[in-house]
């Protein structure tokens, strides 16, 4: 007898419908399992026969063949096992192949018969809906997360007994699943710019890099305030939409981060991995392919703190991602595809100590110097739209009267959300969001100078000798600033402030880029 159900894999973030056909038949007792499959489900065969033997489906000797189609897709995890049993139970007549038509099965299966919980639920889910599937079996652990794709109906289920149960007398509208909303809010106090003491210059600075989704590089001394600006970022920025909340939370149910408390990411996610990361935890892969520390921080900031202690190698990997907004893993069974649209913000000490140039504390030699800055490589420079220097504070910073002055993140927050919105009516009909996104080709159409800023950067390319990346680099930030100030053309005030964030890193790095 033959019989099929539905499930789905996951290839980066994005799943495909998987049909588990089983097939009955007379001959020598076997359980067979095929359609290019990983070692973990090749065992599914033994987890799932025990499985149904201590749930009390007590089966006849027959010849079991079960395939998962399409076979060019390759499958590895457990949440097959639940589609795996089903399909057998179908076809052995335990279940009317007709109740479950429309259905998808997902969990791994223990010996006793208990659905257990998996990673990369909510993908799965929203692929079963856009595929059809009107009702979604998943773990009681799984159910928040499930419980989120709202156009689907999620049943909950805590083992097989329960749902052939469920499944024979035609019991699922009972057994529907109300989520408690598309996730909890996170009750963490949000970090507020107005916090932050003195740095002008540097609030500006970060104030134009979130408009334009600009990266941005801090380099001063310790306790200048580096760390503490760049953790208030994600304060300042625009309230995701609920695709660009679907689209976090697939990494993060992929990465297996989403959890009972936490099933949808809302927030705008901060990631701020130690320097001592290695290239898979930040670009994404290992054995069994996850997405990295650029993924995870995608729609919100990858905070690189003390950049010239990583590993210069580390860094360099990022220099694609940051170009074109993802990660490509491949394996040998394939290529695995991540989202990395984050803002990068960076930062670093001048030199091994972190007081240099002020030679009254800065003790370390020329050579140590270029040596500690020597392991940010040109390259990753050029990748970053905004260089500024953030300066020790002065006992004048810490008064009263200008602390209660300091503004707060909404504040700033108003002035990006106007900026973005100018950019997205801009947009609306291209493949870019943020005018740090434009191509090369597009400069010269939304880049428009009036003749006072196009003699000026026309001066100031053959003197200071950029190159074509940060040329453009300038126009972008320039154009950001105008969008700040409302103004359709890019004046040459615009263009100044836009040169003055490319200063520091020519006085750190030399007349190099």
């Amino acid at each position: 007898m033959y019989s099929e159900a539905y499930c789905m894999a996951v290839k980066g973030i994005d799943g495909c419908m998987i049909r588990v056909e089983a097939d009955v038949s007379d001959g020598l007792p076997a359980f067979s399992l095929v359609g290019f499959l990983s070692s973990e489900l090749k065992e599914a065969r033994e987890r799932v026969r025990i499985a149904m033997k201590n749930s009390g489906f007590r089966l006849p000797p027959k010849r079991i063949t079960v395939n998962l189609s399409p076979a060019d897709i390759r499958k590895d995890g457990t949440g097959y096992d639940l589609a795996i049993a089903v399909s057998v139970l179908t076809a052995f007549g335990f279940i009317p192949q007709d109740s479950i038509r429309k259905y998808a099965f997902i969990g791994e299966l223990s010996l006793e018969g208990r659905i257990q919980g998996i990673c990369g639920v909510l993908p799965q889910v929203y692929t079963a809906y856009e595929n059809g599937i009107t009702h979604c079996f998943v773990s009681q652990d799984n159910a928040e997360e499930a419980g989120v794709v709202q156009d689907i109906q999620i049943i909950a289920v805590s083992d097989l007994a329960e749902l052939v149960s469920v499944l024979q007398n035609n019991t699922v509208s009972q057994k529907k699943y109300n989520p408690h909303g598309q996730g909890a809010e996170e009750t963490f106090q949000e970090l507020d710019f107005s916090d932050v003491n003195g740095q002008k210059m540097v609030r500006r600075a970060v104030e134009v890099a979130v408009a334009g989704r600009h990266n941005l590089l801090m380099i001063g001394p310790p306790g200048s305030g580096k760390t503490m600006i760049a953790k208030r970022v994600p304060g300042i920025m625009p309230q995701m939409d609920f695709e660009e909340q679907m689209e976090i939370s697939k990494i993060y149910s992929v990465a297996g981060l989403l959890s009972k408390e936490l099933p949808f990411v809302k927030k705008r996610p901060f990631r701020d991995p130690h320097h001592t990361v290695t290239q898979p935890a930040l670009l994404g892969g290992g054995r069994y392919p996850k997405p990295g520390e650029v993924s995870l921080a995608s729609g919100g900031v990858l905070f690189l703190d003390e950049l010239a202690e990583f590993h210069r190698q580390t860094i360099d990997v990022l220099r694609q991602p940051l170009e074109d907004g993802f990660v490509n893993v491949t394996r040998i069974d394939g290529t695995y595809r991540y989202p990395a649209r984050c803002q990068l913000i960076a930062a670093t000490n001048p030199c091994p100590c972190g007081y240099y140039p002020n030679r009254k504390k800065c003790n370390c030699t020329s050579v140590q110097i270029k040596n500690y800055l020597g392991k940010i490589s040109q390259p990753i420079l050029e990748r970053m739209d905004i260089c500024i220097e953030t300066l020790p504070l002065d006992y004048q910073d810490f008064c009263e009267e200008k602390t209660i002055c300091n503004e707060n993140s909404a504040q700033m927050q108003q002035r990006i959300q106007k900026a973005q919105t100018i950019q997205s009516e801009r947009y609306q009909k291209m493949s870019v969001f943020h005018n740090a996104q434009l191509l090369p080709s597009m400069i010269d159409t939304y880049c428009k100078m009036d003749t006072t800023a196009q003699i000026y950067v026309e001066d100031i390319f053959h003197k200071m000798e950029f190159s074509a990346r940060v040329y453009h680099k300038i126009l972008k930030v320039a154009r950001t600033i105008a969008d700040l100030d409302g103004k359709e053309m890019i004046e040459k005030e615009h263009l100044v402030e836009a040169v003055f964030y490319r200063t520091a890193d020519l006085k750190y790095w030399g007349n190099e880029l």
